[in-house]
């Protein structure tokens, strides 16, 4: 009889910890902070370093062409270096993007459609300088306002396009944000907009870091 007893005492008291609500919902709190780190797209460090990158690319061309009047253009070593993070960024964002979307369906998925006409549109920026530097533009439009703010505001409103088609719409406030971003440089002239373009990417992409930080730890 003690046997029986004890079992039953046992089953109600294994019975009691998996019915605990408080116990449930911690548990469930649990889930929904692992699901968020896990799913983000965008995890805080990748964003903290893009934006340190971005002040100190942007800050170097700053400095290379405050000096300059009339305005010239920027070091030939500082361009390769600016297209080059550029690059960086894209990749990386890409690339964490896809993993952390891979075997979800829907509209929240990358698609390879989506990301190759991001890239080639990004690309294609660049390569217009070719031409309209052949056309006799301006060396302050084709070296100074046109590559501090034509791949920003282009990026912005492409990625603000990308990701309102996934119904994620802070992302899509951060690409209308960076498009803003670069269309105030454009006012700022063709060495202020290197500054501009710097120091305002720079806090879009920490003010993005922090309200997913923030997300993850709540």
């Amino acid at each position: 009889m003690n046997g029986k007893r004890d079992t039953s005492d046992a089953g109600t008291a294994e019975e009691g910890v998996r019915l605990d609500p408080r116990q449930a919902a911690l548990l469930v709190e649990q889930a929904k902070r692992q699901a968020r780190r896990q799913f983000e797209p965008y995890p805080p460090w990748l964003l903290v370093i893009r934006a340190v990158l971005a002040l100190i690319a942007y800050g170097a061309l700053w400095l290379s062409v405050r000096g300059q009047h009339p305005y010239a253009h920027p070091p030939a070593a500082l361009i390769p270096v600016g297209v080059g993070i550029g690059l960086i960024n894209v990749i990386a964002t890409v690339a964490v993007g896809k993993r952390a979307t891979s075997g979800i369906s829907g509209r929240s998925r990358f698609r390879s459609g989506q990301i190759g006409l991001a890239a080639f549109v990004w690309l294609a920026v660049f390569v217009a300088m070719a031409p309209m530097a052949d056309a006799g533009v301006s060396d302050r439009i084709v070296y100074g306002l046109y590559p501090a703010t034509a791949p920003l505001i282009v990026a912005g409103v492409i990625w603000a396009g990308i990701t309102a088609a996934r119904a994620d719409w802070r992302a899509c406030v951060g690409g209308l944000a960076a498009a803003a971003v670069g269309a105030v440089a454009w006012l700022a002239g063709p060495a202020g907009a290197w500054a501009i373009v710097g120091v305002g990417l720079c806090l879009v992409l920490l003010e993005r870091a922090a309200e997913l930080s923030w997300r993850q730890h709540v």
